[in-house]
């Protein structure tokens, strides 16, 4: 009881636990605000995950229905935003075990569609400039960056789009998948390690 009134304390000064704190009392204008601050980076990364636009919309808007279900026995027992990707990355998991298997989608390396560079886009266009010959030209490079990250195994990457992405930090991470720190950082220099593999010969 001591270690969760303390844990809540801590976390009172993320302003999201503020807004979910007056969603619980409430406050409708509240819960908008989270949505609007969220929405796009949960379509984001359901989208980077499933590959399916229209899947990514139906699970963030899934996730903003068991946040405001939860709403009355809700505690500020990590930042908001760890909470919300717990929620998602469940929801992520459990989409992936009904399709059975991952859905494999072709898209051309310079497709950003309505969300802006994937991930592996801007990873490309990091690594691209330390290409010492130009052997490959970009839209190469992030066709072959995109085939890496698809690579990965789903924690693999949701690991690397939280911490990459979403600057979440180790604990925070686990926090979201159920891991601890040290598992976090294990899985992460796996993903690195599997990148580099995959990127040897094109990127330094």
């Amino acid at each position: 009881m001591i270690t969760t009134r303390t844990n809540s304390f801590q976390y009172l000064r993320d302003p999201d636990v503020q807004l979910m704190l007056r969603v619980q009392k409430g406050d409708q204008s509240a819960f908008a605000e989270l949505v609007d601050t969220y929405r796009d980076r949960l379509v984001s990364v359901f989208y980077h995950l499933l590959e399916d636009q229209e899947t990514s919309e139906d699970l963030a808007q899934e996730t903003f229905l068991r946040v405001y279900r939860a709403r009355d026995r809700y505690e500020p027992t990590a930042k908001f935003a760890t909470w919300l990707f717990r929620i998602a990355n469940n929801l992520a998991s459990n989409s992936r075990r009904s399709k059975g298997r991952r859905r494999e989608v072709a898209l051309t390396a310079s497709e950003s569609g309505p969300l802006g560079p994937r991930p592996e886009e801007q990873l490309a266009e990091e690594k691209s400039a330390l290409m010492p010959t130009r052997q490959v030209d970009k839209s190469e490079v992030r066709e072959i960056v995109q085939q890496a990250m698809q690579s990965l195994n789903e924690r693999q990457r949701m690991a690397v789009l939280l911490h990459k992405f979403e600057q979440m930090s180790y604990a925070d991470i686990g926090a979201a998948m159920d891991m601890t720190p040290a598992a976090v950082k294990s899985l992460l220099s796996r993903a690195r390690e599997n990148l580099r593999v995959k990127l040897e010969g094109y990127v330094n």
